[in-house]
């Protein structure tokens, strides 16, 4: 599975910015880059279903959140979790921190605007400067 695949989505150009990891790469050669320079990409849901590509129709019904206690435990260097979108932040929180309330306090939580197509309000640019606080949460670790 390749994460951001849509061509519209600016993560990659994102990270292509602050990893050297742009979307003229081959998958693999970006998720090592952003690998070795200590970032994890993960969804918060494990599965869900979705009518639809807005993350506002996600039934929360049928939303499992992946195991992040055990994927915390094996990548114990982890400081902090950043959210692309405010809508990964709230799933976290009501499906994992609800089942697992020790990692509130754990970890430092970032909340970054949302890469997707959908979410225009935001240039590039601005989204950038925002997300470039992930560099700045790397060197805190």
């Amino acid at each position: 599975m390749e994460y951001y695949g849509n061509p519209h989505n600016v993560f990659w150009r994102i990270m292509g910015r602050l990893f050297d990891a742009g979307p003229e790469l081959p998958y693999e050669t970006r998720v090592d880059r952003l690998t070795s320079s200590g970032v994890a990409v993960w969804d918060v849901l494990r599965s869900s279903v979705r009518p639809g590509s807005m993350d506002a129709s996600i039934d929360l019904n049928h939303a499992r959140p992946n195991d992040f206690a055990t994927f915390l435990e094996m990548y114990s260097r982890i400081a902090t979790i950043c959210f692309n979108g405010k809508k990964a932040g709230q799933l976290f929180h009501r499906l994992v921190i609800a089942k697992c309330p020790s990692l509130a306090d754990e970890y430092r939580y970032l909340s970054l605007p949302s890469t997707s197509p959908a979410h225009a309000a935001l240039s590039f640019e601005r989204k950038l400067t925002q997300w470039s606080r992930i560099q700045e949460a790397l060197t805190m670790r």
